[in-house]
């Protein structure tokens, strides 16, 4: 799955999750932080997981069990994400699967992890 991220995802985001920190939302507190220029949430980021589980893979039904997640670089306003899940396992008696969960932007990693999702 890929998105650009745009500036109402980002303020939509904030205003969803409550997160108002000004690295997100202000250009120029923003300019002066470790990233030079704003960033989107990375919490944003890591929610086209829960889309691609709830829609393509497993689908319909499933429901997080866990979710961890390393954030390696930042994304930017205008950048395109892209979202990749990989099987790793599956249990089928205790109807769970365990996932290779990474976003890319031009191809680097910015946020990896696994997740286990219920299967109904």
């Amino acid at each position: 799955m890929s998105h650009l991220v745009t500036e109402s995802d980002v303020a939509g985001f904030a205003n969803l999750s409550g997160d108002h920190n000004p690295v997100h939302l202000d250009d120029e507190y923003a300019s002066k932080s470790r990233f030079g220029k704003r960033i989107a949430h990375g919490l944003f980021g890591a929610s086209f997981f829960s889309g691609l589980f709830g829609t393509r893979l497993p689908g319909p039904g499933c429901v997080y069990a866990g979710q961890n997640l390393k954030f390696r670089r930042p994304v930017f306003i205008g950048d395109v994400l892209v979202a990749t899940i990989t099987v790793l396992s599956v249990d089928v008696q205790k109807k769970r699967v365990n996932f290779s969960t990474i976003c890319t932007v031009d191809g680097k990693e910015v946020i990896i992890g696994d997740a286990d999702i219920f299967i109904p």
